[in-house]
C-alpha cells in the first residue's frame, strides 16, 4: 500500500518588498512520504517570492515531468517553471524549451557544490538560480506545524518569517 501525503494549510501574510507585492495567501501543501520538511518548506519559499495570479504547486516529486510550482498562462503554456532542489541541467535546459523562465532554488547544504559542479552548463541557459541558506530553511523547518499562520516578508536579499511561536530569518544568493 502506497503512502500517502501529509496535508500542511499556511495561512500567509506576505510583503514582498522587493517587488511592492503584498497579498495574503491559503496555502494547502501536500508533503510527499519521500520529501523531509526543509524542501516542504523551501517550496513554501520560493512560491511566497514568486507569488502572482496562476502561480500553483503541482503534483511535484510524483511527476518527473513537472516542476514543483508553475504559473500556466490563459492559453496554457508554461510562464514559469519552479524547480526546487538540485536538478540535473538537462532536466533544466528540457524546461528552459518548455517555459517562458526558469527558476531553480537550491536549499541544502550541498547546494553550493551542485552549483559549482553545474555552473558551466547552466550559464548557457536562460535560469535563474536563486539559492536559501541551508541554517535558515532549516530554522524554518523547525517551526512546522499542519496548521499555521505566518508572515512573510521579502527584503533585500532576505526573507523573515514569523510565526505563532517562532520567526526566523532565510538569506539568498542569486546566481545567473
Amino acid at each position: 500500500m502506497a503512502l500517502k501525503p501529509t496535508i500542511y494549510k499556511f495561512k500567509v501574510t506576505l510583503a514582498d518588498i522587493d517587488r511592492g507585492h503584498y497579498n495574503d495567501l491559503s496555502l494547502t501543501v501536500a508533503r510527499h512520504p519521500s520529501e523531509n520538511t526543509e524542501r516542504m518548506m523551501a517550496r513554501v519559499l520560493a512560491f511566497c517570492m514568486n507569488d502572482c495570479e496562476g502561480l500553483a504547486f503541482t503534483k511535484g516529486l510524483s511527476t518527473t515531468e513537472e516542476p514543483d510550482i508553475w504559473q500556466r498562462s490563459l492559453d496554457g503554456r508554461v510562464a514559469l517553471w519552479i524547480d526546487i532542489g538540485e536538478p540535473a541541467a538537462e532536466r533544466i535546459k528540457k524546461a528552459s524549451r518548455q517555459a517562458e523562465k526558469v527558476r531553480v532554488y537550491p536549499f541544502n547544504f550541498k547546494s553550493e557544490e551542485w552549483y559549482k559542479r553545474e555552473q558551466a552548463k547552466l550559464s548557457l541557459l536562460p535560469v535563474s538560480v536563486i539559492q536559501f541558506q541551508w541554517k535558515g530553511v532549516q530554522s524554518m523547518a523547525a517551526m512546522a506545524e499542519r496548521t499555521m499562520e505566518i508572515s512573510v516578508t521579502v527584503s533585500d536579499g532576505r526573507i523573515y518569517v514569523s510565526g505563532e511561536k517562532d520567526e526566523c530569518e532565510i538569506p539568498w544568493t542569486i546566481h545567473q
